[in-house]
């Protein structure tokens, strides 16, 4: 009997604390999407219920924003803006990360550790060359020259992350393939590439995550509203002044991060295998 009550009282403990957690990773998501559908005078009313309608749902949030701003060219800038660094951090951090790999001694490994420092670098500290850069560029005011600038950070930390996980495949692997007759290209790309998709995989969504996210870069060479993404646009046009358009804001944010929740629980187990495979050297 005690032995069961044991048995129980830890289980009711393990899903008690899974219930708290899920409760708290998901209470954002809710607060947003009730704000979405509250009324303005719901919103402040300070005598009104916070956490459930007081009045009749409404859609004139969604209306605002779909039809009165350029919410809909922010979320497509932003797409854009994340597959194009997707596509460069893909293209560099492969070939980097396996050469690094691949590297004899320790040469590799503190060369990366040298790449990945450079992620660390603040961006308040790097806007300023960059812009130089931008303007030689004459990428001013131009999404373009966010294209141009965040490959600057998502490179290193992808390159870093492909590295601990390309050092987790044998090299005979690539070896066996070079003896029946494949080059040392064909045998990366037959053998080490397919092992490697979870990685890929997860590279592909921490640079778009990551180019998602990102404000400073795009506040500092961006000011044309057609041009801005969707995390600038949001901050500087649904926020003016001293006012705060509250039930638009939400709105925003709860139609910008659902696609990458969704993205990232749909993949979790190919994602958890990528960023913990380097972990087995």
């Amino acid at each position: 009997m005690t032995r069961l009550m044991r048995r129980l009282a830890g289980e009711g403990g393990f899903y008690a604390a899974v219930i708290t957690l899920v409760s708290f990773a998901a209470f954002p998501f809710y607060w947003m999407l009730i704000t979405t559908f509250k009324t303005d005078g719901d919103l402040y009313n300070l005598k009104s219920n916070p956490y459930w309608f007081n009045a009749a749902p409404t859609l004139e949030h969604l209306k605002y924003l779909f039809e009165d701003t350029l919410f809909l060219q922010w979320l497509w800038n932003s797409a854009l803006i994340g597959l194009c660094v997707v596509a460069i951090t893909i293209l560099v951090a492969v070939p980097a990360g396996y050469s690094l790999a691949r590297m004899p001694g320790r040469a590799g490994e503190n060369l990366g550790i040298g790449i990945f420092l450079t992620y660390l670098v603040p961006p308040t500290l790097l806007f300023l060359p960059l812009s130089r850069l931008v303007s030689d560029l004459g990428l001013q005011d131009s999404l373009w020259s966010l294209v141009v600038v965040y490959p600057t950070f998502t490179i290193p930390f992808c390159t870093w992350l492909l590295m601990g996980f390309f050092k987790s495949i044998p090299r005979e692997i690539e070896e066996a393939a070079i003896v029946d007759g494949c080059t040392v290209v064909g045998a990366f790309a037959k053998t080490v590439l397919p092992l490697s998709l979870p990685a890929i995989l997860t590279v592909i969504i921490f640079a778009f995550t990551l180019t998602m996210q990102e404000f400073v870069y795009a506040l500092t060479f961006i000011s044309s509203s057609d041009e801005k993404p969707v995390t600038l646009g949001v901050a500087t046009d649904l926020i003016r002044g001293d006012i705060f358009y509250w039930g638009e804001l939400m709105a925003a944010a709860l139609i910008a991060s659902v696609p990458v929740a969704i993205a990232y629980n749909l993949f979790l187990d190919r994602f958890i295998s990528g960023i913990t495979g380097g972990a087995v050297k």
